[in-house]
């Protein structure tokens, strides 16, 4: 991280800005989370944004709308995409609530509502508060890369707009991961180790990482995340005692953490030459500890392979990052295991610019959703960018994409219009008929559609009020109506809003998902 003089508001005035401005992010998703999963919404003025019937009525701003929590308890929020200053109906009227009152209310609600326990998440919801004042404390004193795509990929700090704790960071000290974090623009070299050769696992095409230094005879060479080895020391000792490990130093580039914070981006590794690198992180992040899990490397080629092959068959611009193989150590199979990325310099379109999708939906400077001049054809461009691959893949190779907000890229031309759409993450890809086809239907609509479409037409007609961007949605899905799914997609009432804030309590499985319907805002638009 480049760091430059502390700001000159680094006082009790700046620590009291960044716990409010903390406070305000991390409200936000909780909120999303307890509203859409477990709230009743009373009579009122519709929310202005988000899933929902269209066309509907856009509140004056600072319209408050009320909600009866399970305990009978009644909240109102400021609305908007970012539900904000939430505050509870008591004696002598409506009373604010602060994070930590927040985080109790959501805890006895969701036990009245649930009849389990949970001590885990509060702790975890907590702990996502505070960690998003350490990285707005870091990003005052942090340069942002130059590059618009870096930039984008290091903006989140809402990060997962419907998770209860999208920024927990396992609840170790901050010392120890903010010099890996994305959100506080961190770069940094990997380690390098050396794994000796009768104990390498390797498939695919892993002659990457062979170039990134030297090793001794009888070793392979295997980059490890920094921060990784710090987690798993003591499980690593007995290794680097026997000689099984040696350490090598490090690379003579740096790095850069992408949104999914344990993949990093390697620009210029060697000249004229880039790759992302995926390593496992033994943290819980959202709903799941992200180690790169043995049952999904061992079917990462076979995936990856038939996501190549559907985005390659689509016939349109749009390019899948391929996961090309993994290499690690058999005594510490998914402790050290990193899975080799295409880079995007022989992905993305001549000329165009990639950014992520997710950044579209955060908000950074410059975006091009912003600053459009015609948010009308802007949003066509985008819809058949982004729809088209993904509704194919599925109906013709039967290829399920994840293609939620941190796993697509939009890649825009000079003026800022999308051109194409880049996809990526094998990890998360399901095959039919692995998976059956209703599932894979529900996963890909929950993806595609509520998790990316939803938020990006939410943003889009916040920062351009009046465009209605549900019929050219409806127009675009229209055009696939050979797909068997879309009549039913298009004239349902509702869609499949995923439950994280339940799931989290319940301490159902990081892979689980369960659905509650949401109103479909393609019905009727």
């Amino acid at each position: 991280m480049d760091l430059l003089p502390p700001p000159t508001g680094a006082d009790a005035a700046f620590r009291e800005d960044v716990a409010e401005r903390a406070d305000a992010y991390a409200a936000v998703s909780l909120l999303n989370c307890l509203l859409r999963e477990v709230a009743e919404p009373l009579p009122g003025p519709r929310p202005n944004s988000g899933p929902g019937p269209s066309p509907r009525p856009r509140p004056a701003p600072g319209t408050r709308r009320v909600y009866r929590l399970p305990g009978g308890r009644l909240l109102r929020v400021l609305q908007g995409r970012r539900p904000a200053e939430p505050e509870v109906r008591g004696a002598g009227g409506w009373h604010r609530v602060g994070h930590t009152e927040l985080v109790k209310l959501v805890a006895e609600e969701l036990r009245r509502h649930t009849g389990l326990p949970n001590h885990e998440l509060p702790t975890e919801m907590t702990d996502s508060r505070d960690a998003v004042a350490a990285l707005l404390t870091a990003r005052a004193r942090a340069t942002p890369p130059h590059d618009p795509y870096l930039r984008s990929e290091q903006s989140l700090l809402t990060g997962h707009t419907h998770h209860p704790a999208p920024k927990a960071r396992g609840g170790g000290p901050h010392a120890g991961w903010l010099p890996y974090a994305p959100e506080a623009h961190a770069r940094f070299p990997l380690t390098l180790l050396a794994v000796r050769e009768d104990t390498v696992v390797d498939e695919g095409d892993t002659a990457a990482l062979d170039s990134l230094g030297r090793t001794p005879p009888g070793y392979r060479l295997l980059p490890a995340h920094p921060w990784q080895l710090n987690l798993t020391a003591a499980a690593l000792a007995p290794a680097f005692a026997d000689g099984r490990l040696v350490r090598l130093g490090t690379t003579d580039f740096l790095t850069w953490p992408t949104a999914a914070i344990r993949t990093v981006y390697a620009a210029e590794y060697l000249p004229g030459q880039d790759l992302f690198l995926k390593f496992s992180l033994d943290v819980r992040i959202t709903n799941d500890v992200r180690r790169l899990w043995r049952h999904d490397l061992l079917r990462l080629r076979r995936t990856d392979t038939a996501a190549t092959e559907a985005l390659d068959a689509v016939g349109s611009p749009a390019a899948w990052l391929g996961d090309r193989g993994y290499r690690t150590a058999d005594f510490a199979f998914e402790e050290l295991a990193v899975v080799v990325r295409d880079g995007l310099r022989d992905r993305v379109l001549p000329g165009a610019t990639p950014l992520l999708t997710a950044a579209l939906v955060e908000g950074f400077p410059d975006s091009p959703l912003a600053r459009t001049t015609d948010p009308a054809a802007w949003w066509e461009a985008y819809l058949a960018a982004v729809v088209p691959p993904v509704l194919t893949a599925f109906a013709d190779d039967g290829v399920v994409l994840e293609a939620h907000l941190q796993n697509t890229l939009v890649a825009v031309d000079a003026s800022g219009v999308p051109v194409q759409a880049l996809f990526r993450d094998a990890e998360g890809v399901k095959l039919l008929p692995d998976t059956s086809r209703p599932d894979g239907w529900e996963r890909l609509v929950y993806c595609l559609v509520v998790n990316h479409l939803c938020e990006i037409a939410a943003a889009l007609a916040e920062h351009h009020p009046g465009l209605d961007p549900w019929p050219a949605a409806r127009r675009t899905l229209t055009r696939h109506d050979d797909i068997p799914e879309i009549p039913a997609l298009l004239a349902s009432p509702t869609l499949p809003g995923k439950t994280n804030l339940l799931l989290r309590w319940t301490g159902a499985d990081g892979a689980t998902a369960r659905y509650r319907p949401l109103p479909n805002p393609l019905l009727g638009a």
